[in-house]
Order: C-alpha cells, then sequence, then structure tokens
C-alpha cells in the first residue's frame, strides 16, 4: 500500500505536492509535543526565534517529505527543473582532477542534489537503508541511474569513496547526520557544541579532493529547485576538530541563504551515551 500511495503522488503536479507538504507540516507542527519543541529549540539557537519562521519552516519540512517519491520515481523529469548560478564553482573543481567530496546536509531537497551533479560525470553516494521497508523499492529505483553508483553506509561503502576519489570521481554524503561511536568529535554548530561526523574530513585529507557543500533550494509556487554550491577554503585544518569545526561553519553559510528550509527538528545536538567527553572550552 505504501508503494502504491508512493506512486500516485509522484504523478502530482510539482506545486500540488509542495502545497499539500506545507499545510500538513503545518498541521502536524500545531500539536504541541517533542517534534514542535526541537523544531522551535534548534531555530532559536541559529537565532531564528520566532514563532512565524518556524511554522514556515515545518511547512518546509512537510514540502521536502511530498517532493520526495517524485523525485525518486520521475527523477529525470526533475533534474531538468533544476538549475543553479554556481556551476563554474563545480567546473572550477574539476578542471584540478582530484576529485570532489560533495557535502550535502538536511537543507532544501537534498534528493535532487546528487542526480542534477551528473551533468558533471559519475557519483558514488552512500546510504543508510530506510526505517520503513516499504520505502526501499522506491528508493532502489530512484537510484537506477547512468553514472549513480550507491553505496552502503559501513567500511565497504568507504572504500569505494576512497577507491572513486583516487579516479578522480566524485562521491556524495551528508555531514549533518549524528555520527556512531568514535567517529566523532565536537565541533560548534550555530553556536553549540554538535558531536559532528569526522569522515569527511578523513576521506577528504586522505585523498586530496576538493570539497564543495551544495544544496538543492526549493523555489516557489512548484517552479523547482536552486542548486548551490559552495567550496571549503584550501588547505584544510589538520586537526580533526578544527575540520569538523569549518565544515560546520561552511554548513552554517549555506543554510543562512534560505533558512526556512533545513530540517530544524533533526536531532542535531543528540548525545549518544557513548559520546567522547566534551571539551571545557564549549558553552552548556
Amino acid at each position: 500500500m505504501v508503494l502504491v500511495l508512493i506512486r500516485m503522488l509522484a504523478v502530482l503536479p510539482l506545486p500540488v505536492l509542495h502545497g499539500l507538504g506545507r499545510v500538513l507540516g503545518r498541521c502536524v507542527y500545531a500539536f504541541p509535543g517533542r517534534y514542535r519543541k526541537r523544531l522551535r529549540a534548534n531555530a532559536r539557537q541559529a537565532g531564528y526565534a520566532d514563532a512565524a519562521f518556524a511554522r514556515r519552516a515545518a511547512g518546509e519540512a512537510g514540502a521536502m517529505i511530498m517532493e520526495m517519491p517524485k523525485v525518486w520515481l520521475q527523477a529525470e523529469k526533475c533534474v531538468r527543473r533544476v538549475h543553479s548560478n554556481d556551476d563554474h564553482v563545480v567546473e572550477a573543481a574539476l578542471a584540478e582532477k582530484r576529485g570532489i567530496l560533495y557535502l550535502t546536509p538536511h537543507l532544501g531537497c537534498f534528493e535532487i542534489t546528487a542526480r542534477r551533479m551528473l551533468r558533471f560525470g559519475p557519483i558514488t553516494v552512500m546510504y543508510r537503508p530506510p526505517r520503513h521497508a516499504a520505502l526501499e523499492p522506491a528508493m532502489e529505483q530512484s537510484r537506477n541511474m547512468s553514472g549513480l553508483h550507491a553505496v552502503p553506509a559501513n567500511m565497504q561503502g568507504v572504500r569505494e569513496f576512497v577507491r572513486a576519489l583516487k579516479r578522480g570521481e566524485a562521491v556524495g554524503m551528508l555531514p549533518d547526520q549524528v555520527p556512531s561511536s568514535g567517529e566523532g568529535v565536537w565541533a560548534p554548530f550555530f553556536g553549540r557544541p554538535a558531536l559532528t561526523m569526522t569522515l569527511a574530513g578523513k576521506l577528504a585529507r586522505q585523498t586530496g579532493v576538493a570539497v564543495i557543500m551544495t544544496a538543492g533550494e526549493r523555489l516557489a509556487h512548484g517552479k523547482g529547485w536552486r542548486q548551490h554550491y559552495l567550496r571549503l577554503p584550501e588547505p584544510l585544518p589538520e586537526e580533526p576538530q578544527a575540520l569538523a569545526g569549518l565544515i560546520n561553519h561552511s554548513m552554517e553559510t549555506l543554510i543562512r541563504r534560505f533558512p526556512e528550509q533545513y530540517l530544524w527538528s533533526y536531532n542535531r545536538y543528540k548525545v549518544p551515551a557513548d559520546a567522547p567527553p566534551r571539551s571545557d572550552s564549549f558553552p552548556a
């Protein structure tokens, strides 16, 4: 039934999907609970304390969910509705012929970014199986695009990443997921310490590739998306915590371009039981 619903949603026009998503997102936000509390707290931490901002952000989270079926099952049509004013950032990195590590935070339509970047060459992306098994067939179909290679989020996937980067190709991953045990350091994110993955920094340092932050901004009235690119300055810091801080700062810069479309409800400041001790230099 879930797959049938996904297929039905995929054929709806994008303006309808975005409109429905925004209404549903605001409806969910209207009910008091952990979701609303976390969204408002995280947005406030970044300086967005206005209640109207939180409602808009909840609406954009709903639009993000509703657009996914169309991006998964009608990827080529969706890619034709993406444009960018920053392609020169990627073209300059490609000219260096040393591979690219794309970092895509939970901002805007993060499902469209890798698919649009196929215009520049093959890309290997890391994925985690969905929590609901019923979504896997649709996600599997969405990954069947020429040049897009999906690998699991484990050591096998990391080895595939390294091989792709050493071939001078591109890889893509989410930089703002709370890492597993032993794979993160504390670094500031909008002024608050957040456990931040070290994998992205390790890959960049090990392979010497260019690192580009990217996100797909959802345009008004269902007109499609605008893809943003922001290259991290070099040389990259050698110390893991400093490099994680640079990645978080670059993420902040990109998020502030269209902040309502960040997934503020994500538990970015989660403290796992096995997290490393936090430095006293960080504020509480």
